[in-house]
């Protein structure tokens, strides 16, 4: 049993059994007779952890990387006035677009310094009014490509972060902005595109032998993650097969979301109301769970805004005014808290986790917010 925080208490049956170690955070519990347990995991100034599970004989039952969340958290502002936000590949850096009387700017947060800098306003693009309708990093966050539109025509720019001052240059139009590509996506410097013949290409490289049959005014998404090629058609899911060169239809139900675990393992899917996770492959220490298993994670009634995976285990989502944490692990029921001290809500929200630093971000009502600390170490 591995648990995060440190030096947790383990009861079963409601009698202390154990403390996790200082070091590592883990337990093994040996000698136990065979049946049902429950489980229960609490430290002081967190929500606990309960499960009942059956104890086999000759049989080891896992319960891995269980976290417990802290019960309250401290938000802080980072910045106001902003429209959005878009982090960096590394997570350390974000790009905010403020708004005042004179119209936008871009500005550059350094998390690691808490420091934010002036990258360009509106003007320095055009005199005559812009909207900033796409910004993408570069892989290595020393750099972005902003999508614009001025007059009605759409312009693009490249702009330097780790020049004094910032350098903004006319960029050419990409290449998958033609009219002949249905749908395009970047993914480690790589461009996947799907022209309208239903041809699949990576960069230059045509990777499919029989093309995807092309609906008109059908809405298509690609989605790459790390060994998957996924194409999204209505509410149609597709997974491309190297070994066939071609699609193959994967999931046939409403998704709004396609999200990989952190592990390339598991599959988010999220429509209005439902959260799903997809195995990809077995999970090894829960032999029932084989790949392409659908199970269901929780159902509301209110519209679920967006869901994102905080590790392997646990998913953050939220509603119109509620920030839930649930774990994936459906053996009894599922682990979920409503994290506290939100700033007050009045309105949409939008969040974001950050790896990096364990915060989750948070805007709303044009103020950006970090959580603090959410896993402890």
């Amino acid at each position: 049993m591995k648990i995060l925080p440190k030096q947790a208490e383990i009861y079963l049956d409601g009698e202390l059994e154990e403390k996790t170690d200082f070091f590592f955070g883990s337990v093994l519990i040996e000698n136990l007779l065979p049946k049902k347990y429950q489980i229960k995991v609490v430290k002081e100034g967190y929500f606990p952890w309960e499960k009942t599970l059956e104890i086999k004989e000759k049989e080891v039952t896992e319960v891995k990387n269980i976290v417990l969340f802290p019960e309250n958290l401290n938000f802080n502002i980072i910045s106001q006035g902003v429209e959005k936000f878009w982090f960096s590949p590394n997570q350390r850096r974000i790009i905010l677009q403020e708004l005042d009387e004179t119209g936008w700017s871009l500005k550059l947060y350094d998390l690691d310094k808490s420091v934010k800098s002036h990258l360009i306003n509106e003007t320095n693009i055009s005199k005559k009014g812009v909207d900033l309708i796409g910004l993408e990093f570069s892989e290595n966050s020393k750099e972005v490509s902003l999508k614009t539109a001025i007059a009605e025509q759409i312009k693009y720019f490249s702009l330097t972060l780790d020049k004094t001052p910032p350098t903004l240059t006319e960029a050419k139009q990409p290449a998958t902005s033609s009219e002949d590509i249905i749908v395009s996506k970047k993914f480690n410097n790589d461009t996947y595109y799907l022209d309208n013949t239903g041809h699949l290409f990576k960069n230059e490289e045509r990777l499919d032998e029989k093309p995807f049959p092309i609906q008109t005014e059908t809405e298509y998404t690609l989605e790459i993650f790390p060994n998957f090629v996924f194409l999204k058609e209505g509410n149609t899911l597709y997974r491309f097969n190297p070994g066939l060169k071609s699609f193959e239809k994967f999931f046939d139900g409403e998704i709004k979301t396609l999200k990989i675990s952190p592990d390339s393992e598991k599959l988010l899917l999220l429509s209005n109301y439902e959260i799903c996770v997809l195995f990809l492959k077995d999970k090894l220490d829960q032999p029932q769970r084989k790949a392409g298993e659908k199970i269901l994670i929780s159902r509301l009634s209110e519209k679920i805004m967006d869901c994102l995976w905080v590790n392997p285990d646990y998913l953050i989502f939220n509603t119109q005014d509620k920030i839930r944490i649930i774990e994936i692990d459906d053996r009894d029921r599922i682990n979920v808290i409503e994290i506290k001290n939100l700033p007050q809500i009045t309105g949409e929200m939008e969040i974001f986790w950050n790896e990096t630093d364990k915060n989750l971000y948070l805007l709303q009502q044009e103020i950006l917010y970090a959580s603090g600390v959410l896993i402890p170490g």
